[in-house]
């Protein structure tokens, strides 16, 4: 369906130079969307692929572990959209303050939305509300330090920004005047909570992202905070218990149809042509995340039957597997911290798992040496190549 424009522009003037800044109506799109029989489908695989990724507490020991790098798996790709180079091994790394060397502008960043997320859950988990006041608390936590420390964290812009381009006078796309924010983003908030929509949760995160992403509330980190905005509202709509579904891999194969999307619904209102490219995003990483924690629970298994293998050395082995199951980088100090073992057992006990194959040492040296379960990383690092 052909809408024509889905907000209004306005000439302002920024720098001493006339530009075109867009205000985006209010969601939901009017005309309604026309969820066709076609678009009815996705929206039914899409559901069916969220439910078992859902369920993925069922296949694991302790769903934690999975989350744990799965959340750091979408930080670096989430942050490689936005061109930094930091790797998984480089951001594990940087969160065990034992082992230097890692770049710290790229990984300080990617540890930011590490931080910005966790921050997220841990507030819905205590019953706050999805709201404007949480995503500012997840910005400012995002660019608490590194670059973008000096773009107002925590707050709506007060300055034009734009996208594209050198200046606002050349740029792609230029977002609302800095008065028009705070009144679209109160107006996304209400969206967000208006159970009286006709929408499907998965739909309804389809709409917020763009509308956000329109909006570009803040002078730094807009994509992060939006790719983040879809997890979260999955999870306030009930569709997923944890915040668990992250499109950043999804966004960063497809980026230029992804950006020309967004420029569609702006300029033609043809938000059916990105509806149905977010449903199908999200069964395809629905679909991998689930295929991913199946991958990892089968190789938990089967490295396990081999340390058993090992004789009276087992038992402190398997202690030390299960610790590098939750941490797949790590130093000998906190394998002994959070396995309660003295160095020389964990020391023992690691050499034998390198001997295995299991583990491989990263530093070679004699102090602060830092080991990597390799086979895990390696599952996890399918599609972190950098752009």
């Amino acid at each position: 369906m052909q809408r024509g424009n889905t907000g209004r522009y306005e000439i302002t003037s920024v720098g001493g130079e006339q530009i075109r800044s867009f205000t985006p109506y209010p969601l939901p799109p009017n005309p309604p969307l026309e969820i066709s029989s076609e678009r009815q489908r996705l929206l039914e695989r899409a559901s069916l692929a969220i439910g078992r990724l859902d369920s993925i507490t069922l296949l694991l020991p302790d769903p934690n572990v999975f989350l744990y790098a799965y959340v750091r798996r979408e930080a670096v790709l989430s942050s490689q959209i936005e061109g930094t180079q930091s790797s998984l091994a480089d951001l594990l790394l940087f969160e065990l303050e034992e082992a230097p060397g890692t770049p710290v502008d790229d990984v300080m960043e990617v540890s930011g939305y590490v931080a910005a997320l966790e921050h997220g859950m841990a507030r819905l988990r205590a019953d706050f509300p999805l709201s404007n006041r949480l995503i500012r608390e997840m910005h400012q936590v995002l660019l608490a330090r590194g670059r973008g420390s000096e773009k107002y964290p925590g707050e709506f812009r007060r300055t034009q920004n734009w996208i594209g381009g050198t200046r606002p006078g050349n740029a792609r796309f230029v977002p609302p005047p800095p008065e028009q924010v705070e009144d679209c983003m109160a107006a996304l908030e209400r969206f967000i909570h208006d159970d009286r929509t006709p929408y499907s949760v998965l739909v309804k995160a389809a709409l917020v992202h763009v509308q956000f992403e329109t909006i570009h509330p803040f002078l730094d980190g807009n994509g992060r905070i939006g790719r983040l905005l879809i997890a979260f509202t999955l999870h306030h709509g009930g569709v997923l218990s944890k915040p668990l579904l992250y499109l950043s891999l999804y966004l960063k194969q497809h980026r230029d149809e992804y950006y020309h999307l967004l420029d569609r619904v702006r300029v033609e209102g043809d938000w059916e042509a990105w509806v149905d490219f977010f449903l199908e995003g999200v069964e395809d990483t629905a679909s991998n995340a689930v295929r991913t924690a199946q991958r990892l629970a089968t190789l938990f298994s089967e490295d396990a039957i081999r340390v058993q293998s090992t004789g009276r050395a087992a038992s402190s082995a398997l202690r030390v597997f299960r610790v590098l199951t939750e941490r797949p980088v790590i130093t000998l100090n906190e394998v002994c911290r959070r396995s309660g073992m003295s160095f020389p057992t964990a020391t023992r006990s690691i050499q034998g798992l390198v001997a295995l194959g299991i583990v491989r040492e990263l530093t070679g040296g004699q102090r602060n040496r830092v080991f990597a379960y390799d086979r895990y990383l390696a599952i996890l690092n399918e599609g972190t190549e950098p752009l």
